[in-house]
């Protein structure tokens, strides 16, 4: 799942933020970064414009980022962000008063405008570029690659700026004091998880429970066990429904979760706790004396919700790891998260330049240096970024060998936001694998 206002309170979202993160003073220092700009050309007074959904210390970041293409080439961009933004681009680009350059958070809606003949394709050379130097770089070429109305496929989707959710939290106290080492594979996470159990510890700490988006979490776990599980292509299929929610592969990485999830042994409070405790309040475990738990799988915003609001981070308190693959599938690193994509959506030489712009590694590092901002981008300065999370989390996802975007979000929204959510919150409750595969897949059935 990706956050946006419908499911975090505005004060939340602040939070998610600036948790954590540096800033940079000025628009000179953020484009002082390690790498030289190349020679973009000169567009003195052409005015690019660009829409999208970033607000608030985003948007601030984002204008940062922007004044070095500006600084570099005399083009005037423009940035508009709403939080509406997804209905006020169907509409502009419906009424042919489209944006140069148009942001979307999510790949479906960006393919459905790509398939209304709405957006410009990137080309082969953008694409190849990509492919080559973006870790897992042609999941990125494929994730911003749509059919049009003819059925022909090019990319128009450009990866720029990503989130992370393949990490587990933990304490380096706890973990130093027992001494516990970082696991590499899935079979050494279990058996650290068993050893735990053996010395009188619980290993996780697990809660789902999120007003009216209940059970998002544990979608978020069956996305990260099915990259671990099965094949990216069984993923995409996944998503697609071409591979049914009641398969033995879907169901095989239900009941891995359930493995952690299900395990009373394994769970703080018990497995009848996971349904009804609020995933805000799930890593505070970590932190309480005892412990009440030593582990914690959720994405990278999550210390905005420790007791310090991720101060723990800087301090040393907390750090995390990567949610390591299975040895025995031979999957390679695989990442799970989210990302922006841009596309354009009104041609001219200058919007052409700007995406000449974000191929450069100073493009990224000006963003890097400021905080909440996380590349692919193999050519990027990892010394760039504002703290050493941000920087350890880059280097996640530039090892990543597959990335594969949030599959709830990717699903029809009565499935991803809706099925998916409440079924899951059963299994929380109790009720088998296969029945909870069988009833989504009922309901994707129902809406075809």
């Amino acid at each position: 799942m990706r956050f946006n206002s419908k499911t975090l309170g505005a004060a939340t979202v602040a939070a998610l933020l600036t948790s954590g993160a540096a800033f940079a003073g000025s628009h000179s220092d953020v484009c002082n970064t390690p790498s030289a700009l190349g020679d973009l050309g000169n567009f003195e007074g052409e005015v690019i414009t660009i829409a999208g959904s970033m607000e608030g210390k985003d948007e601030e970041m984002l204008t940062n980022t922007i004044s070095c293409f500006e600084k570099a080439t005399g083009a005037v961009v423009k940035y508009s962000g709403s939080r509406d933004f997804a209905a006020l681009i169907v509409a502009d680009l419906r009424s042919n008063n489209a944006p140069n350059i148009a942001i979307f958070p999510q790949p479906g809606l960006a393919g459905d405008m790509a398939k209304e003949g709405h957006l410009v394709p990137l080309g082969d050379a953008t694409a190849s570029w990509m492919a080559d130097n973006y870790g897992a770089g042609q999941s990125w070429v494929d994730l911003g690659t749509y059919a049009n109305a003819d059925g022909k496929k090019d990319m128009y989707g450009f990866a720029f700026k990503m989130d992370l959710k393949s990490l587990v939290w933990f304490s380096p106290e706890q973990f130093e004091d027992n001494g516990y080492e970082i696991p590499s594979t899935m079979e050494d996470l279990i058996a650290l998880s068993d050893q735990m159990v053996a010395d009188g510890n619980t290993p996780w700490c697990i809660g789902v429970e999120s007003g009216n988006a209940t059970g998002w979490t544990a979608t978020d776990w069956m996305e990260d066990i099915m990259l671990r599980t099965t094949s990216p292509e069984n993923y995409d299929r996944w998503v697609s429904n071409d591979l049914p929610f009641n398969s033995p592969e879907v169901i095989n990485a239900m009941d891995v979760y359930g493995q952690f999830s299900r395990n009373d042994a394994y769970v703080a409070g018990g497995a009848s706790s996971v349904a009804t405790t609020f995933f805000g309040d799930a890593p505070k475990g970590l932190f309480s004396s005892p412990a009440s738990c030593m582990m914690h799988r959720q994405a990278s915003f999550i210390p905005a919700f420790f007791p310090k609001k991720g101060e723990e981070v800087a301090n040393g308190e907390a750090d995390f790891f990567y949610f390591p693959p299975f040895a025995a599938q031979d999957l390679g690193n695989p990442v799970l998260g989210a990302g922006t994509l841009w596309t354009m959506t009104k041609d001219s030489p200058a919007t052409r330049a700007f995406f000449e712009f974000m191929k450069e590694p100073a493009a990224h590092e000006a963003w890097m240096s400021q905080g909440t901002f996380l590349t692919a981008h193999k050519g990027a300065d990892l010394n760039a970024y504002a703290t050493p999370a941000l920087r350890k989390q880059g280097e996640i996802l530039s090892n990543a060998t597959t990335f594969r975007f949030d599959a709830s979000d990717l699903m029809p929204g009565a499935i991803g936001a809706g099925a998916f959510w409440s079924e899951m919150t059963a299994f929380a409750n109790g009720q088998d694998s296969k029945t909870t595969a069988d009833n989504i897949q009922a309901a994707w059935d129902a809406i075809k």
